[in-house]
């Protein structure tokens, strides 16, 4: 491929939409082209390195005994209404492009498959023998992101690969995730780029088990928490760990405390000379539930813990057994719309009345009260009075009158003990989800109600796993993990080229014929190679060579008369000037000992 019909088009300023690095070096590679928010074109850069993932990923799935197919995007709304995620997916901030057909047919762009290739395994696999049975498709993907951002990290079009399993039991559901553990760690160990698998919140996909693979960088929107002997990994959303001990107040008789003008945990220790530990915090929460339902929640949590919204719906999700639309704090204005009277927010306790719900238009009138486990371990604290400005001291849960339902519901923290060895702390790092592998066990089965014959005769649902990785998020990510303050460093085994033959001065005919020569030579050794035979000062063509970085760079130069060229390599920029056989030579040995 030569440069001057590759319709390369490289910026010298950071593009103002481009917040982190790798959108920016993408954009100013002409790698991408932003059509409207959340939606790119691949150009042919890019498009080249989409297609060697895409390879790589196909070559460890058949490897993993996984068939390909093609899935339809256009799904009918009648299969999302059955597996009872229609609503949770197209209401209030959902994430699915749905519309009617001319015949008024509800459709929804599929975000994920899952309830297509369970109608079509019900439809075909119908006895044990047949399974178990592993499909797999590289698929364009449409999510209606509420705030698109980063490129191609949260974009609302995107290409995925998306894995479905059926199994006849438990056991050779493991063995199935237990080998796309495997592949998914092989597939990115080739393409070049360092993960962690952690374990993660199987969100609305469902299911038991599910693990992600992060790609480890400051730009990560996900954090994630680790244990320094390397036992234990998990995603903030789903990590455990063992808070911090509690300082215990000192026993004394029950007393109000006047806390005028202190709004905040933080004002009402500094007034009081008081620890966050030693307060009982409480959160009002509205849950809304797919079938409308809208509940308010009472949580008390201990006063240096952080509330996870994720482990919060969870909860809340296997207490009433249908899915919820989202969960978002209580406030004034809501009490308005609702015709309550304004509580006395920054001064209530878990014990505030429910008839103080009584009256609201929509809410149910009676809170549903939790507490997270380090609320409920506090034997002595500060909590507050359900009047204006006022705290009470010294108080505990019998006065409280005992202890609502207990749950894991705070989120894990740098610094806090390992569950799995209280000698360990969690350390925390920034991740960009690039692969996500669920077990997830009967869900879609029964819900559609795909079903085959067992070993007794029987008709059960199927065992089904998912297993999904982002092609296009993981082309950026790989520029995140790999770039220097000058352009990208791909990893070779998905760089758009292998190596770059720049002709300095294409007007100089040595300089042309060898560069000419070069660039046909490495073609026939079967090296992915572009030609730089632009009529362009070759400060320009340097500048560009590097932004786009292709690993392996030959410059044919002013030495060019007497035979000898530049090898340059993009990830250390060491350079050697060499005659243009032993470049060749050390070229191909380097590069063929790399794809090995």
């Amino acid at each position: 491929m030569r440069v001057s019909r590759l319709m390369l088009v490289t910026l010298r300023d950071v593009p103002a939409e481009a917040e982190i690095t790798s959108h920016q070096l993408l954009l100013r590679g002409g790698f991408i082209r932003r059509i409207t928010a959340g939606v790119y074109a691949y150009m042919p850069l890019l498009w080249r390195v989409l297609s060697k993932i895409t390879k790589i990923v196909q070559q460890e799935m058949d490897s993993a005994g996984c068939l390909q197919t093609l899935l339809p995007q256009l799904h009918p709304a009648e299969l999302w209404e059955k597996s009872g995620r229609w609503t949770s997916y197209t209401a209030g901030e959902g994430i699915m492009f749905h519309l009617e057909d001319r015949q008024g047919r509800k459709l929804g762009l599929g975000p994920t498959h899952e309830e297509i290739i369970t109608k079509i395994a019900g439809d075909l696999l119908n006895s044990y023998k047949q399974l178990p049975v592993s499909l797999y498709q590289i698929q364009t993907k449409f999510r209606d992101e509420i705030r698109p951002r980063f490129g191609l990290m949260r974009s609302r079009e995107f290409i995925m690969k998306d894995a479905y399993s059926f199994h006849a039991n438990e056991e050779d559901l493991r063995n199935t995730y237990n080998t796309m553990h495997k592949a998914y760690k092989q597939i990115f160990l080739r393409c070049g780029v360092q993960t962690v698998p952690v374990d993660a919140d199987s969100g609305a996909i469902g299911g038991s088990g599910s693990q992600e693979f992060m790609v480890t960088a400051e730009s990560g929107e996900d954090l994630i928490l680790l244990s320094l002997d390397g036992l234990y990994s998990a995603n903030q959303e789903k990590a455990v760990s063992k808070a911090p001990e509690a300082l215990a107040l000192a026993n004394n008789k029950p007393s109000i405390l006047e806390t005028p003008n202190q709004k905040s945990i933080e004002d009402l220790c500094k007034s009081n000379n008081l620890l966050k530990s030693q307060i009982l915090k409480v959160i009002l929460t509205l849950a809304v539930f797919e079938d409308g339902e809208q509940q308010p929640i009472l949580i008390s949590i201990r006063g240096d813990q952080e509330l996870n919204n994720v482990k919060l719906i969870n909860v809340l999700t296997k207490k009433r057994s249908k899915g919820v639309l989202g969960v978002s704090q209580i406030t004034p204005e809501q009490l308005k719309v609702q015709g309550l009277e304004v509580w006395p927010f920054g001064s209530i306790g878990p014990d505030l009345t429910d008839s103080i719900l009584n009256g609201a238009k929509q809410w149910n009138n009676k809170f549903l009260r939790i507490a997270d486990k380090t609320a409920a371990e506090l034997t002595n604290f500060v909590c507050g009075a359900n009047t204006k400005d006022q705290h009470r001291i010294f108080m505990n849960w019998e006065l409280l009158g005992g202890l609502p339902e207990q749950f894991d519901l705070r989120n894990a923290k740098a610094g806090d003990l390992c569950l799995h060895d209280p000698s360990q702390k969690l350390i925390e790092k920034r991740g960009i989800e690039v692969g996500h592998i669920f077990q997830l066990g009967r869900k879609y089965s029964q819900a559609l109600g795909a079903s085959f014959t067992n070993e007794e005769g029987k008709q059960e649902p199927f065992i089904m796993g998912c297993y999904g990785i982002g092609i296009s998020r993981l082309a950026q990510a790989a520029v995140e993990q790999n770039h220097d303050e000058i352009g990208i460093c791909w990893p070779i085994a998905i760089a758009p080229f292998e190596v770059i033959v720049v002709i300095a001065n294409i007007k100089d005919p040595s300089q042309k014929d060898l560069g000419e020569k070069l660039y046909q030579f490495l073609q026939s050794k079967g090296i992915d190679t572009l030609l730089d035979d632009r009529a362009e000062r070759a400060g320009v063509k340097f500048k560009d060579a590097d932004l786009i970085g292709i690993p392996w760079r030959i410059v044919v130069g002013r030495d060019a008369a007497s035979g000898k060229v530049e090898l340059v390599k993009r990830s250390n920029k060491q350079s050697k000037l060499l005659s243009s056989d032993k470049a060749m030579q050390k070229l191909l040995e380097e590069i063929f000992a790399e794809r090995t």
